[in-house]
């Protein structure tokens, strides 16, 4: 409850340019305090508490100015005109435990006091509190503390000095209009401040006013200065006295918490110079300091009428200041404490003299009289205290008039600190609520500054770039899907074609173009579509993947899966060869993983339907120097509980790739024409797993990071579809469209002669050397080729040689019918046509292209049984390819 007193307050400013008037003032004083003679006026004993020292030395200046109003009250003849009015005074020195033993003096010992008048809020708590007992009335000219305008604790105080409540009404009025609505307060941890900001923090409230930072201290600010730099507070009230002042604005310098960004509200009864006071408890230099105070807003209460009025003591306030400082002997009003409350002091002798003057008919009425006033006579006391509720009058402080509280109604000045001198920039009346503005207002920079630091939501958005490139990648897939699938189905009658089951490949090609379609969606956020219609997006990227992944992997799956089934157990290996794959259940099986992935879809978007949420990213600054913040914001698809069906899923999935993966492996030596594509569909299975199960986890690591976010799954299920496509339908393109193909051929055609042909077409075959042997036998076949090509020559060179020398014999050929006779070859030599016939095995030479000249017939018997064909020991399913 102890005030801590304050240092001499500014009011030079009023007084400096009226000197003037000093020594009119000085004949007036002379005049109306010229003594008169007061023979048969009764005295009445005024018990006044003046702190000419300590902290708050303000009984300088008011006891002068008391007394000069007591000087004045005396001299007036339609005031009191049976009554002396004496002013009985100690000094208090400010301190509640001197004023204590003081007010024991002054009840205890003769004359009896009619009224008590303390100064500090710290002495007058004290002395108000106790006068109730003796039935006294307090009037204090010099206390502020919000806590006095108890009632029911103070009963009978009044007080010509404002209550610190009396700046709140002028700083909400100015937060309003600056258009603040975030503030912080620091105080020093007294009762008379801690009170002031009660009350300033419920009339903030009432005004949708924001206290965020409320920081207080003892005696050293510096952790508090501290917390509101790290708040980031811009509007501050200050509630502390001088001496604490300078220690904060000290710290203010050293943590930069003044300039262009930030507006100090500061109580305005300091002295002008406050921050130009050398103070040892302070490092910082005048500089320092009055670059920090620099803009600062003060709020003080009006103690002086501005107004050129002449009021009740037939005096203005100019002629009032020269007459106290005339009555100071010239002591400098600066370092003369209690200087700028001297009026409050004096008007507060008026309002007492004005009152007991307004008892004196009541009180005569009621057989009565102020003379016999004691402290168990409750009459007279109630009279008093109605008379000083009434009271209403024109002072040299303004129009005095108390509250239902007893204090007192002022005007508010308020004040800025502009080049290192305060100027007027208005005034507030609280009574009326009317703000008297002058536009003189200077701020640092463009105006009054924002309450916070200006906070600009941006949304990141993915990058168009990207999802450009993507989608092109991604719509040249689908084409390509589109391509793959009409060419399965326009082949379908290719033999081919119907042992690599056509019905689960156009599955896969149409789940592959659901993948590169999800795409699509996965890039579009607030760029392209309205926060409304989010959601919708939402869902065509759940919907398009999840069916997506059940029809391209799921038909992959359910080919993988029975080949494993019915050509990997080699205990029944005999009976699977023998039995017919029903399509049926091919189509089954992928209808169960299309109708599991359906109903959980279903049952995700029913109980917990994605909707958009936002995330928030810490604060950017942005490289301009601006008073603002960027908050990065980020859109999501999700749901309550997004987590849990994501687990679901994944872990389904997971295990079905990983299934898949197994089954690919096992069936990796396995050949079948049931399902003749099945190790293209293995190798589709390894690169979809693979990818999937990298992607999925990396994406949710990276869902903050919206590029690498999408890239991640984009480029993932782009990869996957043309792996899966490429894989599955360009070696049938190829096989079945390259011109002149043997492979075509015995394909189309079902020429399927050799026992190792007809072996594949029912069984399977665990060799693991079959490229290797088809490697082998080209290489013969082309060394088989030469050998032909080498007898060719060898045989059209001998039958050169056979007609030269028939064309010989027949020149030498006899006219004689023995000599031909003798000379005619015998039967056995002549050729057989049966020669010319290929051997087993190859083309019919009459309708080969490469027909063998009619003489060749002669050279069935110039290969004998040891030749090159019979060493190399060639089988009848190897001559096909030989002939080519």
């Amino acid at each position: 409850m102890l005030e801590i007193c304050r240092s001499p307050p500014r009011v030079t400013r009023a007084a400096r340019g009226h000197a003037m008037f000093l020594l009119r003032a000085s004949l007036i004083v002379l005049l109306l305090l010229w003594p008169r003679p007061s023979a048969g006026k009764k005295k009445l004993y005024i018990g006044a508490l003046f702190p000419m020292s300590g902290g708050w030395p303000g009984g300088q200046a008011c006891m002068p100015s008391a007394q000069m109003a007591l000087d004045l009250v005396n001299n007036r003849s339609d005031i009191l005109p049976d009554y002396e009015l004496e002013l009985i005074h100690y000094d208090s020195m400010c301190d509640p435990g001197e004023a204590t033993k003081l007010l024991y003096d002054l009840l205890y010992t003769e004359p009896i006091k009619i009224v008590l008048m303390p100064g500090c809020s710290g002495v007058s708590t004290l002395v108000a509190e106790a006068a109730r007992m003796w039935n006294l009335i307090v009037l204090s000219y010099g206390s502020s503390s919000p806590a006095l305008s108890n009632r029911q604790r103070f009963p009978t105080f009044f007080r010509t000095h404002p209550s610190a409540t009396l700046h709140n009404p002028t700083r909400v009025q100015l937060f309003q209009k600056w258009k603040w609505t975030r503030i912080a307060t620091i105080q020093q941890t007294t009762e008379v401040f801690t009170s002031t900001l009660d009350d300033l923090e419920q009339r903030t409230k009432e005004a949708g006013i924001e206290i965020s930072v409320r920081q207080s201290f003892l005696t050293d600010p510096a952790v508090a200065v501290k917390n509101l730099k790290r708040q980031d507070a811009r509007i501050i009230v200050g509630l502390f006295y001088e001496t604490e002042a300078r220690k904060v604005f000290c710290e203010v310098f050293k943590e930069k918490l003044y300039g262009k960004k930030y507006v100090w509200f500061l109580i305005g009864w300091y002295a002008d110079n406050w921050f130009k006071i050398k103070d040892p408890a302070i490092n910082c230099t005048v500089e320092n300091m009055t670059e920090a105070v620099e803009g600062h807003v003060t709020t003080e209460i009006v103690m002086l009428n501005p107004e050129t009025v002449r009021g009740v003591s037939n005096m203005t306030s100019q002629e009032f200041i020269a007459a106290l400082m005339s009555r100071l002997g010239g002591k400098n009003p600066e370092e003369t404490g209690g200087f700028q409350e001297a009026p409050l002091a004096y008007d507060a002798v008026w309002a007492l003299a004005l009152a007991l003057n307004k008892t004196v008919a009541p009180l005569k009425a009621k057989g009565r009289r102020l003379e016999d006033f004691n402290y168990n006579n409750h009459d007279i006391t109630s009279e008093i205290y109605r008379a000083l509720n009434t009271s209403s009058f024109e002072g040299v402080s303004g129009q005095v008039v108390f509250d239902a509280q007893g204090s007192r109604m002022a005007m508010t000045l308020i004040e800025q600190l502009q080049g290192g001198s305060y100027k007027k920039i208005g005034y507030y009346d609280s009574s009326q609520k009317n703000l008297s503005w002058f536009g003189n207002d200077v701020w640092i920079g463009a105006g009054p500054p924002a309450d916070r630091t200006v906070v600009i939501e941006e949304y990141r958005f993915l990058s168009q770039k990207l999802f450009a490139a993507v989608s092109v990648f991604a719509g040249l897939g689908i084409l390509f899907g589109i391509v793959c699938l009409t060419f399965n189905i326009y082949n379908g009658n290719v033999r081919y074609i119907q042992n690599s089951q056509p019905y689960l490949n156009n599955m896969t090609a149409v789940g592959c173009m659901m993948a590169l379609a999800a795409v699509f969606p996965l890039g579009i956020d607030g760029h392209h579509v309205h926060r409304s219609q989010f959601p919708v997006v939402c869902q065509f990227r759940l919907w398009l993947l999840g069916l997506g992944f059940s029809l391209a992997y799921g038909s992959m799956f359910t080919k993988i899966w029975w080949v494993h089934t019915l050509f990997t157990k080699k205990d029944e290996k005999k009976e699977k060869k023998k039995q017919h794959l029903e399509p049926w259940k091919l189509y089954a099986t992928v209808g169960v993983l299309l109708a599991i992935d359906f109903l959980s879809l279903m049952i995700w978007q029913i109980v917990d339907p994605l909707h958009i949420t936002v995330e928030k990213f810490t604060k950017e600054a942005p490289k301009e120097d601006l008073d603002v913040l960027i908050q990065p914001l980020l859109e999501h698809c999700s749901s309550e509980k997004m987590n849990t069906w994501l687990g679901v899923v994944y872990g389904y999935k997971g295990l079905l790739l990983l299934l898949g993966i197994f089954l690919a492996y096992e069936t990796k030596s396995v050949s079948t024409e049931k399902i003749n594509d099945h190790r293209a569909v293995g190798m589709a299975i390894y690169n979809v797993a693979v990818l999937c199960l990298i992607t999925a986890p990396v994406t949710m690591i990276l869902s903050s990071q919206q590029d690498a976010s999408f890239a991640f799954a984009a480029l993932a299920a782009v990869f996957s579809a043309y792996i899966t496509l490429v894989v599955l339908f360009v070696p049938k393109v190829i096989i079945t469209t390259v011109s002149g193909s043997p492979m075509r051929r015995l394909i189309t055609r079902g020429e399927w002669q050799s026992e190792q042909q007809d072996t594949l077409k029912t069984g399977s075959s665990t060799n693991n050397n079959d490229e290797e042997k088809s490697r082998q036998l080209e290489r013969e076949n082309r060394e088989l080729q030469k050998i032909i090509q080498e007898k060719e020559e060898r045989v059209s060179a001998l039958r050169n040689q056979l007609a030269e020398r028939q064309a010989l014999r027949n020149r030498r050929r006899p006219s004689s019918g023995q000599n031909q006779n003798h000379n005619t070859p015998p039967p056995s030599s002549q050729p057989d046509p049966k020669s010319l016939l290929p051997p087993p095995g190859y083309p019919n030479p009459t309708t080969d292209n490469h027909a063998l000249p009619p003489s060749f017939s002669n050279s069935s018997n110039l290969y004998p049984a040891d030749s090159k064909m019979s060493r190399n020991h060639c089988h009848n399913s190897q001559i096909p390819l030989l002939y080519k």
